[in-house]
């Protein structure tokens, strides 16, 4: 039976850092299925999703652990099954003025509204007219495909309003 891991890596950014880790899954057993990773500021930091034979998932979380004195910091969970309902993606995206709290504000609507954020990005750069800094973010968030959205997009609009910022809620078509 397969076991799905979650591991959450950073270390310094050098060559060879996915290529040591993603030999390490492989020689015990493991197969690199999902992950998302970045280079910040002279680290590079990522999450991903590994299946591992439930008789190997032992020896490959020692495995990773021996990583650490090359420089990983590594978190390894057990991924957890989440039961799922018909479901409806959107995506918010932000763009305005940087300020503080807009993530915090952006975050407490959603988690209000019962909502989790399956992924963010945000950036930090300048307008090219002003140089003014500039904040966008994108978020993917899946709700109840029956759930009623006027109350959510309403707070966002509020919120946009209030922090100077535009915020556009999509729905994302599924495909056939």
């Amino acid at each position: 039976m397969q076991q799905h891991l979650v591991i959450s890596m950073i270390c310094n950014d050098k060559p060879g850092v996915v290529e040591k880790l993603s030999a390490v899954i492989a020689d015990n057993g493991g197969n690199w299925e999902d992950s998302h990773m970045a280079h910040f500021a002279g680290k590079f930091a990522g999450i991903l999703r590994v299946a591992v034979p439930g008789d190997k998932t032992q020896g490959l979380k020692v495995a990773l652990t021996s990583l650490a004195q090359d420089g990983y910091n590594l978190i390894v969970e057990d991924a957890i099954a989440v039961s799922t309902k018909p479901q409806q993606t959107l995506t918010l995206k932000l763009v305005g003025n940087d300020r503080p709290g807009i993530v915090r504000e952006i975050s407490r609507a959603l988690s209000a509204h019962h909502i989790n954020m399956d992924q963010l990005e945000t950036t930090y750069s300048s307008t090219p007219w002003s140089g003014e800094p500039l904040f966008t973010a994108e978020c993917k968030i899946n709700v109840d495909e029956d759930m009623d959205l006027d109350g959510l997009r309403d707070e966002l609009d509020q919120i946009a309003n209030e922090l100077g910022v535009e915020i556009d809620c999509e729905e994302i078509a599924t495909p056939l």
